[in-house]
């Protein structure tokens, strides 16, 4: 597919981007993240896709990878908070060192590929660590840096963020082009969309990051200059569980008081759950028209963004 951008050729606008996929618990971002994924590749997209939820389990079986790949957590040297070195990026903003790799790098043991132009990679989860490793600050930092380079062209990178606010607020979409973010029907979830929008819109005024817990001046100054610096371009927003135009119409009014626009809706699907529950791949064909229209006002923007 190609676009026109003013006198310029769009063709697969996303490839090398970074795709943030944001929602509060239950929201069912993971599952945007399996229907994206196929959606990609459809349009002929290398995938990466980054699991860096660091609570939530499934999405492997969901991409129809039967078994994970080790943590890239233990490659980067594991957490600071168990002595490693992977630090947490409110603590220390500085870049996680080798964070820009190519597969021909890493050992295969810390990626899973399908054959189908789908890699799938696991930050880390912090549910076998121990007490006292509670805080997943270095999984943010794995989240927000991590650039896969390729021999043959560069990947979509999807990143799967854990549930909530909390991610944004340690600056992980500094490091994205794109935000996505899944909205079911509950307050909070609406909430969120406007948090996210209003985030997105001060890092773009140039608006900087709290340090005054820094003690560092040269941390402060990295800091700065990643907000200064970020890449991010806007968000664009998903109903997902949709049960009848009702709730869809409904939330439609709500978003649109602020001025937020949802590009399509995902409608309540019991096989999806089904597929959770058995940890299986989530079979996306009923749901490919909308995250076309998602996949495409993405391009679009990427598109306009070029020709600006």
């Amino acid at each position: 597919m190609e676009m026109l951008a003013g006198d310029r050729t769009c063709r697969l606008a996303l490839a090398g981007k970074r795709i943030g996929v944001f929602g509060k618990g239950g929201a069912g971002k993971s599952t945007a993240v399996a229907l994206l994924t196929d959606g990609l590749r459809k349009k002929n997209y290398e995938v990466c896709v980054l699991d860096a939820d660091s609570t939530n389990f499934g999405l492997p079986q969901a991409l129809g990878f039967e078994i994970p790949p080790e943590p890239l957590l233990a490659y980067f040297g594991g957490m600071v908070f168990s002595g490693g070195m992977v630090t947490c990026p409110v603590d220390d903003p500085s870049l996680l060192a080798g964070s820009e790799i190519s597969l021909d790098e890493l050992p295969v043991k810390y990626y899973r590929q399908d054959g189908s132009g789908i890699t799938l990679m696991l930050a880390g989860k912090i549910g076998g660590l121990g007490p006292g490793a509670g805080c997943d600050g270095p999984v943010s930092k794995i989240a927000r840096d991590l650039h896969i380079k390729s021999m043959d062209g560069d990947p979509v990178m999807l990143v799967d963020f854990k549930a909530g606010f909390e991610d944004t607020a340690r600056g992980v979409i500094t490091g994205l082009d794109w935000a996505v973010v899944v909205i079911d029907p509950t307050l909070a979830a609406v909430e969120m969309a406007f948090n996210m929008r209003d985030m997105i819109s001060q890092i773009k005024q140039g608006i900087l990051p709290a340090t005054e817990h820094l003690d560092s001046p040269e941390l402060v100054a990295i800091a700065n200059r990643q907000f200064r610096q970020a890449r991010i371009k806007g968000a664009v927003f998903l109903l997902n569980k949709i049960k009848d135009s009702g709730v869809e119409n409904y939330l439609n009014g709500r978003l649109a008081e602020r001025g937020i626009e949802p590009v399509a809706a995902i409608r309540e699907d019991p096989a999806i759950s089904q597929s959770w529950m058995n940890g299986a791949s989530i079979d996306a064909t009923d749901h490919q028209p909308n995250i076309q229209r998602v996949i495409e006002k993405l391009e679009s923007a990427e598109c306009q963004s070029i020709s600006a």
